[in-house]
């Protein structure tokens, strides 16, 4: 008996490198592009691990919980960490970079997150990416939500390391994950006694066994179906035109914040400022004595497959997150996800009024531009 995901020819290097090359496209990178084998926490830990250690002075950005997750690495790896903290209902600017270093000159090393799905913002990079640039800084970026979501430009920005995951407004596997790598990076990295060998979080190994040998062959065995659903994902991504995807998720964000505003019931967009709001997922804030998690719970009664979820942590009783990124980045995503939340709220007795939200996500969206601005 056969079956199509079990009985696969071996993942060949030759293909395995063609899908590197497919993503380092996508990028619009030049830099080595490592495909690791794992969720992209994996290359997130080890990208700082491996550019890290004891003489490494940080500059952590903190807009969302993976940015404290980046100061708790860096610290353990014994860098001396300056976080930066802003209010998670917002981002941060290139001026606070810029004063941050400025009363710091011995940075060596930014830590920034791109859009931080969890919630909500997204961080200017091609702007802080001029000031880290001009300081002479390692710059690393968690651009995890926001590739497919917003332009990715790590060549561009000056990122010396740049992760990426697919499972969020690529639509693609969450089981193997990218980073693009400088040289610089690779210089930091081989400089430092401490970054990982012989490990699972090690990039140097990968560029050892893999890189220096010419990409030829394979220092373990793939996650093959991970890997032929990544280029899968990306064949879609070329198909649609990465602009078209792009537009599509801010189209999203927009009818999705306009129709929360028309909505009412007390459900306002948690992230203050539409500049400072990501395109790959809205975040809400409930009405005072409303819990979050169970209104999303009520709502997605109504219909389960909605993009819908509760806040993460302490954020589950105030927030909920319209995940309307991937195949959820669509007109009727946002008006299902809207109508079941305004038919919570009234269930609560508070007022609220699904078809001015109807038509202010309508309004929002505009005309269609092309295949990925369909009312699908």
């Amino acid at each position: 008996m056969t079956h199509p995901f079990l009985d696969l020819a071996p993942l060949s290097a030759g293909r395995f490198a063609a899908i590197e090359d497919r993503v380092a496209r996508l990028l619009g990178t030049g830099q080595d592009v490592v495909i690791m084998q794992g969720e992209a926490l994996l290359p997130l830990e080890g990208a700082i691990r491996g550019a890290a250690g004891p003489g490494t002075v940080a500059l952590n950005v903190v807009t969302g919980p993976y940015g404290q997750t980046f100061g708790d690495w860096l610290r353990d790896c014994g860098a001396t960490v300056h976080d930066l903290a802003v209010p998670f209902h917002t981002a941060v600017s290139a001026e606070q970079i810029r004063a941050a270093l400025a009363e710091h000159p011995e940075i060596d090393f930014v830590s920034l997150v791109h859009a931080e799905a969890a919630t909500g913002n997204t961080n200017p990079v091609a702007e802080i990416g001029e000031v880290v640039r001009a300081h002479g800084a390692l710059f690393y970026l968690d651009a995890v939500a926001s590739v497919g979501a917003e332009p990715v430009l790590p060549d561009a920005w000056g990122v010396d390391l740049c992760v990426i995951g697919a499972q969020k407004a690529m639509g693609g596997p969450a089981g193997v994950s990218a980073v693009s790598v400088s040289e610089r990076a690779w210089a930091r990295m081989a400089a430092n006694p401490g970054a990982p060998r012989r490990s699972y979080l090690s990039l140097l190994d990968w560029r050892e066994r893999w890189i220096g040998g010419g990409r030829k062959a394979l220092p373990h065995a793939p996650a093959q179906l991970e890997m032929l659903a990544l280029e899968a994902c990306v064949e879609r991504i070329e198909a649609e035109g990465l602009e078209t995807v792009t537009a599509r998720h801010a189209a999203a964000a927009a009818a999705t914040r306009a129709g929360v505003l028309a909505l009412g019931g007390g459900l306002e967009p948690y992230v203050y400022e539409a500049k400072d709001a990501a395109p790959v997922a809205t975040t809400l804030r409930t009405p005072s004595g409303v819990d979050a998690s169970g209104l999303v719970a009520r709502a997605l009664e109504s219909d389960p497959a909605l993009p819908l979820a509760a806040g993460g942590g302490a954020l589950a009783g105030e927030m909920i997150r319209v995940n309307h990124y991937g195949p959820q980045a669509t007109r009727g995503a946002v008006q299902g996800s809207l109508a079941a939340l305004g038919a919570a709220l009234a269930e609560k007795g508070l007022q609220a009024d699904p078809e001015a939200a109807r038509r202010a996500v309508e309004d929002a969206w505009g005309r269609p531009t092309g295949p990925g601005l369909s009312k699908a």
